[in-house]
């Protein structure tokens, strides 16, 4: 469209990861750009995600390190008080609002584009897009633009359960807001969420039950749900598997949620005075009115996009949550500079997700890259795998920590390594490695010839590498 036309090249409706990382390519490219806001500026990772969420669970990491270094290490004493939930969840806010400056709103000064608070909803046709914006005071205004990015996100869902809309449960949104450490907590779900909650909570003091449908960590390797079962049984959390969730009640007398669950085909109930619903999230698309202006939405009201991140609708994009892809805010960051490349430099750039690397950050840290083993099978890759217990690793021997694994899946006829999945200490930084031996295509033997420091944890993807085709308990610990 002729500049005379728009108000602005690019309108972000928005301010989260995907959001901010588009406005600043576009800025970049001499773009007008504007980005609609109706809540708090940041999006969920820095306000309600990964911030306060891992804020909190290195806070649960310090307490439990307090009260466990002596069964690990001989000759010291250690100890830990209840905790004051008040201060702690000050000191989260705190760092947050902290991060939203620094981060956020101080870069949208710097780089000069304009920030509008107002809700924004589609109008006009599908050919002439425009964007209609009530501000708080109710005013309303109308933008016009070249190009859209739909950046709104997502929020907790929580599934159709008789009784559930009238048991105040919480969400990971509420529950980092909770100022007392529940008594006891019921945890539904066992995803990412569900598990670095759960652990949280009960590292705090809390006597944590969780209801899973299937098992821990469901889409990623088995090995890895039965070591995280073990680490939560050695932590007093009780974990019920395929357990499907029939209704939800409260009992004023006692204080307490009472579920009933289905469990190999009899039913039991179970109790806490809080219940934690983290069953998954859906995008955040109502009262956008996609529809008037031809985006088509999917059956969680994501916008479907091709992997370019347009939509339906040529002119309007969408990047991160809200396209139900997955929700980690470094994909969102990439969506919205891939989707500035492709609208004005016509780049033709797609989302390639084969090797994303992914974290869990309970501890020890479940994370992984690439293919799991049913993945890669199902990829018709005939497969060969090992999986190296950390007892090998001399890392987590000096650590005094040997709960986890290494598991390199590879390619059998070319040796190439096409997955690795760790459960132990600094796991996430093993999938960080993990992604430039992806990348490079290297393959188990030249990973096994590598360099690696000693006495570090990236060391046990060496010694994985090895364990294809040497017996690595008769190696030293030093050996090459």
């Amino acid at each position: 469209m002729p500049d005379a036309a728009t108000d602005f090249d690019l309108a972000v409706i928005g301010s989260g990861g995907g959001a901010f990382a588009a406005a600043i390519r576009a800025t970049n490219l001499g773009k007008r750009v504007l980005m609609i806001e109706r809540s708090t500026v940041g999006g969920t990772c820095v306000n309600t995600g990964c911030i306060p969420s891992k804020a909190l669970l290195a806070v649960a990491e310090a307490r439990h390190v307090a009260l466990e270094a002596h069964a690990r290490f001989p000759g010291i004493s250690t100890s830990a008080g209840p905790v004051d939930m008040r201060e702690l969840i000050n000191g989260k806010r705190s760092l947050v609002q902290t991060m939203r400056s620094d981060k956020y709103l101080d870069l949208v000064g710097e780089y000069g584009w304009e920030l509008r608070e107002g809700t924004a909803a589609f109008a006009g046709t599908p050919e002439e897009p425009v964007l209609e914006v009530t501000g708080p005071d109710g005013a309303r205004s109308e933008v016009r633009a070249a190009h859209y990015l739909v950046a709104t996100g997502s929020s907790p869902w929580a599934p159709p359960v008789e009784g559930l809309q009238d048991a105040d449960y919480l969400t990971s949104t509420t529950a980092m807001e909770l100022e007392e450490v529940p008594e006891s907590l019921l945890v539904f779900g066992g995803g990412y969420v569900a598990l670095e909650q759960a652990q949280l909570f009960a590292r705090l003091g809390s006597k944590v039950t969780m209801l899973v449908r299937t098992r821990l960590a469901s889409a990623e390797e088995p090995e890895a749900s039965r070591a995280l079962m073990g680490v939560f049984s050695d932590e007093g959390i009780r974990v019920v598997r395929r357990a499907a969730v029939t209704s939800v009640r409260t009992d004023p007398g006692a204080e307490e949620v009472i579920a009933t669950a289905t469990i190999d085909g009899g039913q039991e109930e179970f109790r806490a005075t809080k219940l934690l619903v983290a069953t998954g999230r859906r995008a955040v698309t109502e009262g956008l009115n996609l529809d008037t202006v031809g985006v088509k939405t999917g059956d969680r009201g994501e916008v479907l996009v091709q992997n370019t991140l347009v939509s339906s609708n040529p002119r309007i994009w969408a990047a991160g949550d809200v396209t139900g892809h997955r929700e980690f805010v470094y994909v969102a960051a990439a969506h919205g500079s891939i989707m500035v490349e492709n609208a004005f430099n016509d780049a033709g750039s797609e989302v390639d997700y084969r090797h994303l690397p992914r974290v869990t950050f309970t501890s020890p840290a479940l994370a992984a890259v690439g293919m799991t083993d049913k993945e890669a099978l199902d990829a018709g890759i005939r497969c060969e795998c090992r999986v190296l217990p950390l007892e090998y690793v001399p890392r987590a021997l000096v650590d005094r920590d040997t709960r986890g694994f290494i598991k390199i899946v590879a390619d059998h006829a070319s040796g190439k390594i096409v997955g690795i999945t760790a459960v132990g200490k600094e796991a996430g930084n093993l999938a960080g490695a993990g992604v430039y031996i992806l990348e490079a295509g290297m393959t188990v033997e030249q990973v096994a010839n590598l360099w690696s420091p000693y006495l570090t944890m990236a060391e046990g993807i060496k010694i994985a590498a090895q364990s294809f085709s040497t017996d690595v308990s008769k190696l030293s610990c030093c050996a090459s």
